[in-house]
């Protein structure tokens, strides 16, 4: 996703930084695929930019964040993390913060992808976006609405997924799968492609969706809600990345 915004903007006529300094081999493939400029190290990406937009799996947002404090432009958190730590990320940075959702795969193409804006500097950011595949909705003032849109968002697209999997891994323990999925093809024929799907995205991805559906839990606990359905999404996608089924 970062590589592919990164490729958006530039192509755009924007000014594209990232930082190698730590980062494998397959992200410096990517960065270079899409032509960005390499700053090298954090610390000089910042010296450099008017702008920081942090893309990366929820469980290093915070530590993302930290690595720039008092960064005095303006710092964009895109993260799929809970309200609660969208705030945590603008406080660590204790300057200009936009609290930011994407919602839909990386913007090869017009129409597909929307990147939610909240904050105070949140409308200088979607002008950034102008002519880009990335249409940047700006919906509040106030950090950590981007995110809770975010977390209700991927409750149900990941949350489901982790569901579907788990489904199928409970008809093939009582081995029952074959005559689940003939019921399915009866009753519910679009649930075959959409558990298949899910798994093939969890074996790619679901290593990232571990601390997203702990996040989504905790957006829940903190509304009142039960916060059950998603702490056991991420158990389910713990035993997908650890090859359990």
């Amino acid at each position: 996703m970062g590589s592919a915004v990164g490729e958006d903007l530039l192509a755009a006529g924007r000014h594209v930084l990232w930082a190698s300094s730590g980062r494998s081999a397959e992200t410096t493939a990517r960065a270079e695929q899409a032509g960005l400029e390499d700053a090298g190290t954090v610390e000089e990406l910042a010296r450099r930019s008017e702008l920081i937009l942090s893309i990366c799996p929820p469980h290093a947002a915070l530590d993302v964040a930290h690595s720039v404090a008092g960064f005095e432009g303006i710092f964009v958190d895109a993260n799929a993390v809970s309200p609660a730590t969208a705030r945590e990320i603008g406080a660590a940075i204790g300057g200009r913060f936009v609290d930011a959702g994407i919602i839909g795969p990386p913007p090869r193409g017009a129409g597909t992808t929307r990147l939610y804006l909240a904050g105070a500097d949140a409308e200088d950011v979607a002008t950034l976006f102008q002519r880009t595949n990335l249409e940047a909705r700006t919906i509040s003032n106030e950090p950590g609405t981007a995110s809770a849109l975010k977390m209700a968002y991927a409750a149900w697209t990941k949350g489901t997924a982790a569901m579907l999997i788990a489904v199928r891994a409970l008809a093939r323990a009582e081995d029952v799968e074959e005559p689940l999925l003939e019921e399915w093809r009866l009753s519910l024929p679009e649930l075959i492609e959409r558990s298949g799907s899910a798994a093939r995205s969890a074996d790619r991805k679901g290593w990232r969706w571990v601390a997203e559906m702990e996040e989504i839990a905790s957006t829940f606990a903190a509304a009142g809600l039960p916060d059950g359905f998603h702490r056991a999404a991420a158990e389910v996608f713990r035993r997908v990345e650890a090859g359990v089924r």
